[in-house]
């Protein structure tokens, strides 16, 4: 049997100090890159564009958007699946808070990560990437 693979597309947004931004779901402990699942026909752009207004209600500059690779690890809130993300570099316009199912934000510096739970991916592949 093959393994249980979920595709997303995350968003790495970095604050005028090098910060990351890092959201947490409702009802889960794990901090990671906002972002999502496509849309059916939907290109990673228009769905990393869409989950950011949808997550934190601010919006992606367009010409900003920086293909960083795609990474993959165990998934986080999904036991048993793995996840497979292409990660972007992407910088924001307007006002950033949690919305939808996001429950918490942070902005953190990863020169020194503070002790919270990170999911695997953002932990292994995404927070080195902004280093």
């Amino acid at each position: 049997m093959s393994e249980r693979v979920i595709k997303v597309v995350a968003a790495l947004i970095r604050d005028e100090g090098g910060r990351v931004l890092l959201v947490r779901k409702r009802g889960t402990s794990a901090f990671m890159q906002p972002g999502g699942k496509r849309d059916a026909g939907e290109s990673d752009v228009a769905a990393l564009s869409r989950e950011i207004v949808e997550e934190l209600g601010c919006r992606v500059t367009g010409d900003s958007v920086r293909a960083l690779g795609e990474f993959e690890s165990v998934a986080a809130n999904e036991p048993g699946f793995r996840v497979r993300a292409a990660v972007y570099a992407v910088d924001v316009e307007g006002a950033i808070a949690p919305k939808a199912e996001i429950e918490e934000m942070v902005w953190v510096d990863p020169r020194a990560l503070p002790a919270l739970d990170y999911a695997p991916l953002t932990r292994d592949h995404v927070l080195p990437l902004a280093l």
